[in-house]
């Protein structure tokens, strides 16, 4: 197509003029009724039309989009080309890995190394590093200065975090030295999320002289914040990032788009957080799972921009690609008020008006494939948990919720605590802390992207935190608590109105700025406290303001998990256990004995109004976004190590060259059938990114800690799972090692443990794929319901491959896992029929096959699952395999989504 013929110009921000690619014009060429198609989809139609080249997009790609209806079949594939990639430092780390690795790769076939370069801006930022090491309540802490003042929290855990990361840190120095467009945001500057919705994002970009939409994909499942922004946007593995940032398309099926109609106000007391929560639960009970959502309607534009991101982060929980809002003039006001220049801002308002695209539609403005309805005024003040983040529960309920699940078996999604032991109280052995009981509060956690960027219920917790000291009450000993503020701005508005000191009154000190307490990085609890919880097998609890509560997620040795606003953080650390209803019984007593009551210390609306214009001052965030490296001594003292091609260091035990292009060639692999298979594991439903990538701490005894411990990596040195996702050999041993996954082929056991067939001696997952790779069996995994869950952690699938496991069978797969293991060469298939692997009554004594597969397969083809049991009879059942489009095809065929976009990179050259 001619896309000269739908250039059009438009006014910048600066007087001059600008060109883009029009969308009213493409309509206007009959395309399509595109006037009235979802926001979202619009906006990735532009990016299809602007990179329609006849080759990797086609005219026929931007029809079919434009010609979206609500209720289709959705066969066709999208190719969408991004604007830039967004990464955290435990994805990025391993991705910059690979990138060198194809330079190696390069450099070995005698071929130019340069020519691996992101094609797009690439944004890394540390946030996913520092862990709760030191908080404000420990009763020494080491003094600094000649005055012998105590260090503050965040001084100590940030020194920590570099001590422990220093390898990882010289290794993304010389990646931003080695790559053109690759940029790196150092730690203590905030969280990936905020920083890109108070920084990174500009709204509009340009390229040679053509204005397109901000549109980006990133290695974090939550990327989705930035869609409350009115930017397109969402999580992908690191290998989906990575071919982005080498110019290939995303490819995905072109989605079902769910329209949400906001009406009414939030009510007095009501909370962002509680809508959240109200909003994942809906929609996961409506079943968005590889849908756009979109919110519209009165109450949508009635939102502010941090309540939009609120509810946009939690995407991944109600299981949408995103949750989005429409640019509209509160998107201007807060570009503005967050320090973009005043040109940039009147830029993006004329091109979405340019576009047709300015504005939060009204209910029935656009097509939606359906359309659901929330009256804000509905919602109550909530929580979730105790171990997903769907599973929400009214705040007045709390308390015999817990003692409920207290009592359920494990197996009905309980604790399992004989209901004569669900009021024990055991004495610590450390008479500081008193005593500890189910149900107590151990860990006090505001933190994670979801809330921290959300300036009215920061401030929320800090005015209770102000009329909480007034009324004298005091957090137990027995509670850690802690403030990991999103961004420095965070900091700046609480210490302008007063309200951090607050906070530390009660505890709540900052101890770093990044994914603390919410992706596990909640640092040790005293021993005494872990020794008692452990002994006694206690249920104990954390609260925290995060967006993920999953099975040993916070802590391994804290099982009840708890999502809130920050303010009732705050609450619950006063309150020390959640085994009580705040909405009726007191918090605590004043010094004079008298109780006091949640309500008595909940800040109002206009007490959070008088206070929120602090949180916007435009010189503050230009201030402190103006440079990263001013008054950072701890990152500027790390070495910048020169070279196009990373020098691999073999005695490191955070960097190693990752195995994917050991054996590199030309040449391109064919579709096969599988034969003699054994299972690796068979799981049940809800297994999540948690449970199969490694994270976390890292246990002695694992394979992992062996692995460290005999190249002389003292335990205290381990450092998590998350920090050492640059080497390979640490990860494929903590793949399925989680501490909770239940194998069904081992029962009544948990972590990381298998049968070895065909003798059944249990051992270890990893030394168990070991053996298998000796005999070259090919490995299945199988799995229940909602498979791979949670972050869109790349290493849960390249660890799965490097592993062996050829197939994994599921009765259904989160997005992002599914498209990652295909792209590394590992075959999805789905259950159909109702037919599951408990059905099938597999127990992992059988041999299994995957026949259907040789010469050649089509997207989403039926194949059969051959199932040979023990006392010799074959089951042959129907499965789907989810290679979904073209692309994922072609991706396997080549043994992975890295060896094909370097194929074909050296192909063009």
């Amino acid at each position: 197509m001619d896309l000269t013929a739908l250039i059009r110009p438009f006014p910048l921000g600066n007087g001059d003029t600008g060109r883009l690619a029009s969308l009213p014009a493409l309509e206007a060429a009959g395309f399509g009724d595109i006037a009235t198609l979802p926001v979202s989809l619009r906006i990735v139609l532009e990016s299809v039309l602007r990179n329609c080249d006849g080759r990797r997009i086609t005219e026929d790609d931007v029809r079919r989009l434009a010609q979206w209806q609500p209720v289709a079949e959705r066969t066709a594939e999208i190719p969408f080309v991004v604007a830039r990639v967004l990464l955290q430092d435990f994805t990025g780390v391993p991705l910059l890995c690979d990138l060198a690795a194809m330079r190696s790769a390069l450099e070995r076939l005698g071929r130019d190394p340069a020519l691996i370069e992101p094609l797009v801006p690439v944004d890394l930022v540390i946030d996913h590093s520092v862990q709760v090491d030191v908080t404000g309540r420990e009763r020494s802490l080491p003094t600094v200065g000649g005055n012998g003042a105590p260090a503050d929290p965040l001084t100590l855990n940030m020194q920590l975090e570099f001590e422990r990361n220093r390898e990882r840190y010289e290794f993304l120095k010389w990646g931003m030295q080695a790559f053109k467009t690759f940029r790196v945001i150092p730690p203590g500057i905030g969280i990936c999320h905020q920083v890109n919705l108070e920084y990174l994002a500009q709204g509009v970009l340009a390229r040679d002289g053509m204005y397109f939409p901000d549109t980006l994909v990133g290695t974090d499942s939550h990327t989705t914040m930035i869609n409350g922004l009115g930017i397109v946007g969402w999580g992908v593995g690191g290998i989906e990032a990575e071919a982005a940032m080498l110019g290939q398309p995303v490819s995905f099926l072109t989605p079902d788009v769910v329209g949400v109609n906001l009406t009414g106000r939030l009510r007095e007391g009501v909370t962002a957080t509680d809508l959240v929560l109200t909003i994942t639960e809906m929609l996961r009970r409506a079943g968005v799972v590889g849908k756009f959502v979109e919110f519209h309607g009165d109450g949508a534009a009635a939102l502010s921009v941090p309540d939009r991101a609120t509810l946009a982060n939690m995407a991944p929980e109600y299981g949408a690609t995103m949750g989005f809002f429409p640019v509209d003039e509160k998107t201007c006001e807060y570009l503005l008020a967050t320090g973009r220049a005043p040109e940039q801002v009147a830029t993006v308002r004329n091109y979405f008006e340019a576009q047709g695209l300015f504005g939060i539609p009204a209910a029935g403005a656009c097509r939606y494939s359906t359309v659901l309805e929330l009256d804000l005024a509905t919602v109550e003040a909530s929580v979730a948990g105790p171990k997903r983040p769907q599973d929400r529960i009214a705040l007045d309920r709390l308390a015999t919720t817990f003692g409920e699940t207290l009592a359920k078996p494990a197996t009905a999604g309980g604790f399992g605590i004989q209901e004569e032991n669900t009021a024990a109280r055991q004495p610590v052995s450390d008479p500081y802390f008193g005593d500890l009981g189910h149900g107590d509060v151990v860990i006090a956690a505001i933190t994670s992207c979801t809330n921290t960027s959300n300036p009215s219920v920061m401030l929320a917790a800090g005015l209770l935190a102000r009329k909480a000291v007034a009324h004298g009450l005091r957090v137990r000993p027995t509670v850690k608590t802690s403030l990991a503020p999103g961004s420095r701005a965070v900091t700046a508005y609480l210490e302008a109105t007063g309200l951090l000191r607050d906070l530390r009154q009660v505890g709540f000190d900052v101890v770093g700025y990044g994914c603390t307490t919410c992706i596990g990085n909640s640092g040790p609890l005293d021993p005494a406290i872990e020794e008692t919880i452990t002994a006694h097998n206690l249920v104990a609890a954390s609260v925290l303001s995060g967006n993920r509560n999953f099975e040993a997620r916070v802590h391994p040795n804290v099982k009840a998990n708890f999502l809130m606003s920050p303010p009732l953080v705050v609450a619950f650390a006063l309150a020390g256990r959640v085994t009580l209803d705040l909405t009726r019984e007191p918090l605590g007593h004043d010094d004079a004995g008298r109780p006091v009551y949640l309500r008595d210390v909940w800040p109002t609306t206009e007490d959070i109004a008088a206070v929120l214009a602090s949180a916007f001052e435009r010189e503050t965030y230009r201030r402190l976004y103006a440079d990263f490296t001013a008054e950072h001594p701890l990152w500027n003292a790390i070495p910048t190590v020169a070279g196009q091609v990373y020098q691999w260091q073999p005695a490191s035990t955070y960097i190693q060259e990752p195995p994917f292009f050991a054996d590199f060639s030309l040449s391109i692999g064919t579709f096969a059938d599988i034969h003699a298979g054994r299972a690796l594991a068979i799981f049940g439903d809800s297994v999540t990114t948690d449970h199969i990538s490694p994270a976390g701490s890292i246990k002695p005894t694992s394979p992992a800690g062996q692995y460290l411990q005999a190249r002389q990596v003292a335990v205290a040195d381990f450092n998590s799972y998350g920090a050492r996702r640059g080497n390979h050999e640490v990860m494929m041993r903590g793949t399925f090692a989680n501490v909770r996954i239940k194998n069904l082929m081992v029962p009544g056991t948990e972590g990381g443990v298998t049968a070895h067939q065909p003798t059944g001696e249990a051992m270890a997952i990893y030394d168990a794929a070991m053996r298998y790779a000796e005999s070259q069996t090919p490995l299945f995994v199988f799995a229940g319901k909602e498979y791979g869950t949670g972050s869109s952690r790349d290493w849960a699938a390249k660890g799965t491959a490097l592993l062996g496991v050829r197939v994994v069978v599921a009765e259904s797969f989160e997005r992002i896992h599914r498209s990652n293991l295909a792209g590394m060469g590992v075959l999805p298939c789905q259950f159909v029929n109702g037919v599951t692997a408990r059905s099938l009554a597999l127990d992992g004594t059988e041999r299994y096959g995957l026949e259907g597969l040789s010469g050649g397969v089509a997207p989403r083809q039926m194949v059969t699952l051959v199932i040979e049991r023990a006392n010799g009879t074959v089951e042959r059942v129907p499965v789907q395999l989810r290679l979904d489009t073209p692309i994922e095809i072609d991706y396997y065929r080549h043994g992975g989504i890295l060896p094909y976009v370097l194929r074909q990179m050296l192909a063009e050259s």
